[in-house]
């Protein structure tokens, strides 16, 4: 799951998410191989290949392991042919929610998603049903500790960002899709790779769940999320601390 406001909201979830590594990890490397057989296999070159390895790189995933993936994109035979799919619905109390999928089978990805719907109190919509009430942009997140936030801000304007976040803990820099890579390859020259770089769906409108509706909810994209076609689920919903701290306990 992911979404400007959700990191409170998944932090019950850390535990189960390190049990589910090696399914992180298959996704990655699946993110990975399909970038690179879409394109050049060197990252200099290829720059979705360059953000999935740093992704891969962020999870604490071994050189031997990318470098094992990008091979076998490389390989005779190629392997399994993924495309990117996009689904979009409501979860339950009118949630919208957007799944991002690389598969090799259309139709079971299809099938599991329109399911894991169902069976939670949602519906499957059409392409761009939910999707108009997200922007689709790109995020890039440094620590901190990098730089100032005067400093962060005047080199994110000079590489074409549209707006700069800072806090105690980070520096989130956010630009239009079109100029993601290069404002990405603009600020690692000057502060050294980021924390994370990806292209990210922002809700503009939320809805607030008290703990009921949370359950619901989390149980969907938990379901969602285990899927190993799923690449990326967002949501516009938000779960206020004091409902986030009773889910936690």
């Amino acid at each position: 799951m992911a979404g400007h406001s959700h990191a409170k909201n998944i932090m019950h979830r850390k535990g189960v998410q390190d049990a589910k590594r090696g399914r992180i990890y298959a996704k990655l490397i699946r993110e990975i191989t399909v970038s690179a057989r879409q394109g050049l296999p060197d990252p200099a070159f290829n720059p979705r290949l360059r953000a999935a390895m740093a992704a891969a790189r962020q999870a604490n995933m071994t050189k031997d392991t990318i470098d094992r993936a990008v091979k076998k994109a490389s390989g005779a035979g190629g392997g399994e042919d993924y495309v990117d799919v996009r689904y979009e619905g409501y979860g339950p109390n009118g949630v919208a929610v957007i799944v991002e999928t690389l598969t090799d089978n259309r139709n079971r990805t299809a099938g599991d998603v329109r399911s894991a719907f169902v069976k939670h109190g949602g519906a499957l919509g059409e392409t761009n049903s939910v999707s108009f009430l997200f922007n689709r942009l790109g995020a890039i997140v440094y620590p901190a500790s990098v730089a100032s936030a005067d400093a962060m801000l005047e080199a994110a304007i000079e590489a074409g960002a549209d707006d700069v976040q800072s806090d105690e803990d980070a520096h989130e820099v956010t630009c239009g899709i079109d100029d993601f890579f290069a404002v990405r390859d603009a600020l690692e020259a000057k502060f050294g790779a980021p924390e994370s770089a990806k292209l990210d769906w922002r809700p503009t409108t939320e809805v607030t769940l008290d703990e009921d509706k949370a359950r619901g909810v989390l149980k969907l994209l938990d379901v969602l999320e285990d899927n190993d076609d799923v690449q990326n689920v967002y949501a516009n919903f938000d779960i206020p601390d004091d409902v986030m701290q009773r889910l936690s306990a």
